[in-house]
């Protein structure tokens, strides 16, 4: 088990090497590399992921590219998430009706215009 915490593109490149030295250890490793490698990919299609997964065939040769595409990931999904969060604070703002337009636009870093926008629609 990986015991870290993968938040940046060298602790994703650190965990992504950990899993190929395990995989390089065993006396079966073309095998163990194959199916990891396809189980991996399949995975990650099942959560949808926005990884370009079809270069990577192997974790030995392909790790770094991997641990890249990963991170892109997880961006994405952090700036999901934060977009998301943005939306709930000045949804909730918008509903409490104490602030401006302009007030609410500052507190939840959206524009003016998503606001208005995100008024009308409510």
């Amino acid at each position: 088990m990986i015991g870290w915490v993968i938040n940046s593109r060298e602790n994703l490149q650190q965990a992504v090497n950990h899993i190929v030295r395990i995989i390089q250890n065993d006396p079966h490793k073309q095998r163990l590399d194959r199916v990891i490698t396809r189980w991996l990919k399949r995975h990650l299609q099942r959560l949808e992921a926005e990884v370009n997964l079809k270069p990577i065939n192997s974790l030995i040769e392909d790790n770094a590219m991997l641990a890249e595409n990963l991170q892109h990931w997880a961006e994405k999904e952090r700036e999901k998430g934060e977009r998301k969060t943005q939306l709930k604070l000045a949804q909730n703002l918008l509903e409490s009706g104490l602030l401006t337009d302009e007030q609410i636009a500052s507190f939840s870093e959206l524009s003016l215009k998503e606001v208005i926008k995100l008024k009308n629609k409510g």
